[in-house]
């Protein structure tokens, strides 16, 4: 019976650690922040150019395609700044930048 309640507290403390809402690392972060800022913008995230953590969570940098066109390499994409805090909750977010897809950095 010990051996049952051992593996029982095992199981009930990995199910807290996993769903108490807590961003545990830069790759969560990136994931919540893309899918606050979907429901949001109603635009399809491209991926996460930059993660970094600050005082009360996390900074996320996410690539949005707004206008698909066709070349692709015309279409419109923007990066949007998105900060979450220590539980993935959107605290604000503000477009930063539009580009298209073919365009380099300057």
């Amino acid at each position: 019976m010990s051996e049952h309640r051992a593996g029982h507290a095992r199981t009930s403390r990995s199910t807290r650690s996993t769903g108490d809402g807590h961003v545990r690392g830069a790759e969560e972060a990136a994931e919540r922040a893309c899918q606050s800022l979907r429901k949001l913008i109603r635009h399809r995230p491209e991926g996460v150019s930059a993660v970094s953590r600050t005082d009360d969570g996390w900074h996320v940098d996410v690539d949005v395609l707004e206008l698909p066109r066709i070349p692709d390499t015309t279409s419109l994409l923007a990066t949007y700044e998105v900060d979450i805090d220590e539980d993935g909750s959107l605290l604000q977010y503000r477009r930063v930048r539009r580009y298209r897809r073919g365009q380099a950095d300057t």
